[in-house]
């Protein structure tokens, strides 16, 4: 089964090899056919420290690391 691929925006960079990651999805209202935001934050593992605040990153699924972890940074875009 092929892992989930997100990419998303980093808000926190604070703690250890962790950052925090808010992905937003966008989608048609099912009654008003609007387009709505919606956005959620994941924790991902970046093992050597490199991503910053700000940075746009793809995150993918991937076997718990801790308690909240299940997201790993794979490419950073900017």
């Amino acid at each position: 089964m092929p892992k989930r691929i997100l990419q998303g925006t980093v808000v926190s960079d604070k703690n250890d090899k962790t950052v925090v990651v808010r992905v937003e999805r966008r989608f048609a209202h099912p009654l008003l056919q609007k387009t709505v935001r919606r956005s959620k934050k994941y924790k991902a593992h970046d093992e050597q420290n490199q991503v910053k605040t700000g940075d746009v990153v793809s995150i993918e699924e991937c076997a718990p690391i801790s308690k909240d972890k299940r997201w790993r940074v794979v490419t950073v875009h900017s």
